[in-house]
C-alpha cells in the first residue's frame, strides 16, 4: 500500500510540471517515452478515484448503450427510462426493438436533470427563508 502511495504521489507531482506542457517525459533516459498531459492527467483522475475506492468505468466518447446500462448510470429504473425516452425527452434510435441511446446524450440529459434540480432546491431554500422556516 504504500509503494502504491509512493508512485501516486510521484506521479501527481509530474501531473503537475506537465500541467502547461503538451508532452510529459517519462522513464529513464534510455527508456523515455513521450505521453500527451491529457493522458497522464486522465490516469492521474483513475488513480484518484480507486484510491477513494471507487469503480470506475470508460465509455467510448459515441458509445450507444442499451437502456439497461443507461438507467443503470442515471440511477433509474429502467421504465422509468424509456417512459422518458418515448416522451422525447431524451433522443434515441432503435435496432430491431432495442432502443439505444448515445451516451453524449445520456450525459447532457443528466446534466440537464441535474441542473433543474439544483434550480428547484435553490427555490424552495429561498422560499424557506422568505418564511422564515429557520432552513
Amino acid at each position: 500500500m504504500m509503494i502504491a502511495f509512493e508512485h501516486f504521489h510521484r506521479l501527481f507531482l509530474r501531473l503537475e510540471q506537465c500541467r502547461h506542457n503538451q508532452l510529459a517525459k517519462l522513464g529513464k533516459k534510455e527508456t523515455e517515452i513521450q505521453i500527451p498531459s491529457s493522458a497522464l492527467q486522465l490516469l492521474g483522475a483513475l488513480l484518484t478515484e480507486f484510491a477513494k475506492g471507487n469503480a470506475v468505468t470508460m465509455f467510448p466518447v459515441h458509445a450507444e448503450l442499451t437502456t439497461q446500462q443507461a438507467s443503470d448510470l442515471l440511477g433509474v429504473s429502467r421504465p422509468f427510462l424509456v417512459e422518458q425516452l418515448e416522451k422525447g425527452e431524451l433522443p434515441f434510435r432503435k435496432v430491431g426493438t432495442h432502443r439505444r441511446v448515445l451516451l453524449k446524450d445520456l450525459m447532457e440529459y443528466k446534466r440537464s436533470m441535474d441542473r433543474k434540480r439544483h434550480e428547484a432546491l435553490d427555490e424552495l431554500a429561498a422560499q424557506a427563508q422568505e418564511l422564515d422556516m429557520g432552513y
